[in-house]
């Protein structure tokens, strides 16, 4: 069974420190220990890296899911559901990518 990799990059309207520390602080508090994440991380995009291939956004957000199936239960958990009541009214963009990963 594949382990399945989610990917999310938000852009906030509002990206002061305080703001993307709360987002930070959010995504650790109600993303983290979630049944089937194997693997988790959460940081601030490295504004030093400008290269024409780097994608421009605030925080990225990386859950390793056991498998698809623990993905699918997460996406409708009650503390995801609440992070994202939290946070949601600051962001621009929210961009999504989910992969099987290979080993």
């Amino acid at each position: 069974m594949a382990r399945l990799a989610h990917h999310v990059f938000f852009t906030l309207k509002d990206n002061s420190p305080a703001a993307v520390d709360s987002l930070v602080a959010d995504c650790q508090k109600y993303l983290d220990d979630h049944d089937g994440v194997v693997g988790f991380s959460v940081g601030r995009r490295d504004t030093d890296l400008d290269r024409a291939v780097n994608v421009k956004f605030d925080v990225s957000l990386h859950v390793i899911f056991r498998d698809r199936a623990t993905h699918d239960v997460y996406q409708t958990a009650p503390r995801h559901l609440e992070f994202i009541e939290r946070q949601k009214e600051n962001w621009a963009t929210v961009q999504v990518c989910d992969s099987l990963l290979e080993d």
